[in-house]
């Protein structure tokens, strides 16, 4: 894997990507991590999604406006809330048709995004943002509240029979909230439907593709990943995994960026630090006389704890395929959030992580980036979203794509 990332970084001085300089380099955390970034791949402003269920969105979205950058040179913002909107309604379609039996919620996936586009087109931000209710960043608590019993209460049929009217209403509680559709609008001139504006972006949804890597189905077949937010049932690629890591960094070699969904739950993501790691946690066997008397009378809660108060690099888990499908198989590894990575960097050590784009506003040390380590990348990696050319050519033949 040391040779792929090194021929990958390698690659990126060719492909145009930005190399870091020395100035480029952030300052040191909070935590006493210095962080030099050697693939930086130029992207559009971090945005926040604040206290709504929508990091998917964001993420995809933010991704398709980096492929419009790099093939167009136009740094554009679109609008998430109008492929949320879209995707409240349709979820809410499958919810009814299925008698309630799958799940209705704020959360979804990467491939909700190009659905969105494919099917009902795009707008910018200035023409939709979703914040019809008097607030001034997204809160979507009363909307998910409300939306949430409606459709219960529709499943429950009370009449013996579904009304005509049930989804008039559900719209109507979307406008009210979100905001009415808009049929036509007018950008830098030029006058669109959403769908006319999706097709001059020059995006196609068909020439990108879902990844993912897990030893319950067999690779380089699809499959449909088995968590409650894939509510379009959609299929994953599956790779071993150190093929799919090999795609993320031939996709950030060749200038392109990565949707990364992961979980976020473990002690070892600290937001407000920057960084996210997998600490191997302490070996008695190296420990002195003093800090194994201190170590056997924690207890468990505050070794945990212990083993998470990282203050600079830390030794980490070395990860396996089958311990990464253990942690899936037992729910360690959940299916929290949605994020973008732009770009690899090294700590002061010399190990390698993947920088990462967050959509949770930029009031953090490195204004709304984090710091990912590879571990914390294996082991925790639902699944990643590509454009199909950045997959190598021995994996494409493998997957035939």
């Amino acid at each position: 894997m040391k040779k792929l990332i090194a021929a990958s970084l390698a690659a990126a001085v060719f492909a145009g990507v930005a190399v870091a300089k020395p100035a480029d380099t952030p300052k040191d955390s909070v935590a006493g991590f210095e962080f030099k970034d050697i693939v930086t791949i130029p992207v559009t402003s971090v945005k926040d999604q604040n206290k709504s269920g929508t990091c998917w969105c964001f993420a995809s979205t933010s991704f398709f406006e980096n492929e419009i950058r790099k093939a167009k040179g136009d740094s554009l913002d679109l609008s998430e809330m109008f492929t949320v909107r879209h995707c409240y309604a349709d979820k809410a379609d499958r919810y009814v048709r299925t008698y309630g039996k799958i799940n209705f919620a704020a959360g979804g996936s990467a491939l909700d995004v190009p659905y969105v586009w494919k099917k009902y087109g795009v707008v910018p931000e200035e023409v939709y943002n979703g914040l019809n209710y008097g607030e001034d960043k997204h809160v979507h608590g009363e909307l998910d509240a409300v939306l949430s019993a409606y459709v219960q209460s529709i499943v429950r049929n009370p009449n013996r029979r579904i009304s005509t009217a049930w989804r008039q209403g559900l719209e109507g509680v979307l406008d009210a909230y979100l905001g009415v559709l808009p049929e036509t609008f007018t950008y830098k001139g030029k006058t669109y439907t959403p769908k006319s504006f999706a097709q001059s972006l020059g995006i196609s949804p068909d020439d990108y593709i879902g990844l993912t890597s897990f030893t319950h189905h067999p690779f380089y077949e699809p499959f449909i990943l088995e968590v409650s937010d894939n509510w379009l049932w959609g299929e994953y690629q599956n790779l071993p995994l150190n093929e799919l890591r090999a795609v993320v960094d031939n996709a950030l070699a060749n200038g392109h960026t990565v949707v990364w969904a992961a979980d976020v739950s473990e002690d070892g993501f600290k937001w407000k630090d920057g960084v996210a790691l997998m600490p191997k946690g302490k070996d008695e066997g190296d420990m002195t006389d003093t800090e194994l008397s201190r170590w056997v009378k924690l207890s468990d809660k505050e070794r945990a704890s212990d083993k998470y108060n990282f203050n600079g690099p830390v030794e980490e888990i070395t990860v396996t395929q089958e311990m990464r499908q253990e942690m899936f198989d037992r729910q360690e590894t959940t299916d929290d959030h949605g994020m973008e990575i732009v770009g690899i960097a090294k700590d002061r050590e010399g190990n390698l992580y993947y920088k990462v784009k967050n959509s949770w506003d930029t009031n953090q040390i490195y204004d709304g980036f984090l710091y990912v380590s590879m571990p914390y990348f294996d082991a925790k990696t639902l699944n990643i979203y590509v454009n199909k050319k950045v997959i190598p050519a021995d994996i494409a033949k493998k997957l035939g794509i």
